[in-house]
């Protein structure tokens, strides 16, 4: 069996579309040793691939293929996870230090509150 790299990674739920997989692939985020993997490559077992989706660097192996989108619990059957636990962990921290929290009842902020948030951000 013969499975684009676009399509399978759809199928195994990495991307929400196939549409959004191919142009990862076009743009350089999925990477195949040390070279970008194109959406037409074909996958084959044992293949690891190094995907940037976002601010996250998953690192992952190909353990079966297949054509058909599957279900969430099924993915493990099809794909082995080697993304450290310190980039999980590094993503959940960014996450939680990039939220702001203001008072109820204070309002919107103003153009100087919002330009002094967007300077300490940076």
């Amino acid at each position: 069996m013969n499975v684009r790299l676009d399509k399978w990674l759809w199928a195994v739920r990495l991307y929400k579309t196939r549409a959004l997989a191919t142009d990862a692939c076009r743009l350089g985020k999925v990477i195949c040793g040390d070279v970008a993997a194109k959406a037409s490559r074909e996958v084959k077992i044992g293949d690891k691939y190094e995907i940037n989706i976002d601010q996250l660097h998953k690192t992952i192996e190909v353990k079966d293929l297949l054509n058909n989108r599957i279900p969430a619990k099924l993915v493990e059957n099809y794909m082995l996870d080697l993304t450290p636990k310190q980039e999980y962990e590094r993503i959940e921290f960014a996450r939680k230090f990039a939220y702001e929290k203001r008072e109820h009842g204070v309002g919107r902020p103003t153009k100087k509150e919002r330009r002094d948030i967007e300077s300490f951000k940076d």
